[in-house]
């Protein structure tokens, strides 16, 4: 028989269900190794790297700001859940890093992004523009798809992207190394530099780097932009992709025809670095985020 005071224990164990906010929840597509103090500082990695991408960075920072590292689930080595092989992939990923924002109360945090963490820093920001601080788009933009595809239809875009998915998670080992071993030389200069980077793709769960692919090639950010209100770095790669005909002016028009919604960005192209700046022009990638945040009164 139940009592009354069980009664009223459960009713009041309902209450307090009843007020546990869903950010209370542990997120499945991502871990966060938090260093130093100050203003916090969000790193988001690209592509199949992990958070120790960033790890010169913190070094640079975690003096003047409190950093937490993101590696997202499947990536670099990072265990793949249910959440990183799902189609809705990198959605969750903005929803949970918005709900971690909020848990834990970080004030305008500034949103450091490269490529892939690019996309999903303009996407924070766009989303919920009052909760995020400055952002630094590290050779990121609002719609992949745009670059390969210019003017292509959703429906056209869905199955390229849909190919890519597909061709991705059904490769095996040896086609994996092969292609990060070309991918590489195009995106980094230093050789020891490009087989780190090779080494995280292919420790990287297949079906994840499938679906982050997919979700980002069919996600178009271009007119969201105009809700944002950070102000926002945007630093450009172009030599790596002189190869394929990119030049600096045609690469430059790219970036300010992809970011004429957020006309307030301030967009720099290296000369000197590939798609991974900071790796490959730390100096100048410490160079013209100091300056630029250094002109910011940030979490205010």
């Amino acid at each position: 028989m139940i009592r009354p005071a069980q009664i009223l224990l459960l009713f009041v164990l309902s209450l307090l269900l009843q007020r546990v906010p869903a950010y209370a929840q542990s997120p499945s597509t991502f871990t966060v190794k938090v260093t130093g103090k100050g203003q916090p500082m969000l790193l988001i990695p690209g592509l199949s790297c992990p958070g120790a991408v960033w790890d010169e960075t913190v070094a640079h920072y975690q003096n003047r700001y409190q950093c937490h590292v993101v590696s997202l689930a499947g990536f670099g080595g990072t265990p793949a859940t249910g959440a990183s092989r799902d189609s809705l992939f990198l959605r969750t990923v903005r929803d949970e890093l918005l709900t971690y924002i909020h848990q834990n109360r970080l004030n305008k945090p500034i949103v450091v992004g490269h490529s892939l963490g690019g996309f999903m820093a303009l996407w924070l920001a766009s989303t919920q523009p009052d909760r995020i601080g400055p952002l630094v788009v590290v050779d990121g933009l609002p719609y992949f798809a745009g670059i390969m595809m210019p003017g292509a239809s959703p429906a056209r875009v869905r199955t390229m992207a849909d190919q890519m998915r597909r061709m991705v998670t059904q490769a095996s080992p040896e086609q994996m190394r092969t292609q990060q071993a070309m991918m590489m030389r195009t995106m980094i200069t230093d050789p020891a530099r490009q087989q780190v980077a090779a080494g995280y793709m292919t420790s990287s769960d297949p079906a994840t780097i499938g679906q982050a692919m997919y979700g980002m090639y069919t996600t178009d950010l271009r007119a969201d932009l105009a809700r944002i209100t950070s102000p926002t770095l945007v630093l450009g790669s172009w030599i790596g992709y002189k190869v394929v005909g990119a030049t600096r002016e045609t690469t430059l028009q790219n970036f300010q025809s992809q970011y004429a919604n957020l006309p307030g960005a301030r967009i720099v192209l290296s000369d000197t670095a590939r798609h991974f700046i900071m790796w490959d022009d730390p100096a100048g990638f410490f160079a013209e985020t100091d300056a630029f945040l250094g002109t910011l009164v940030v979490g205010k």
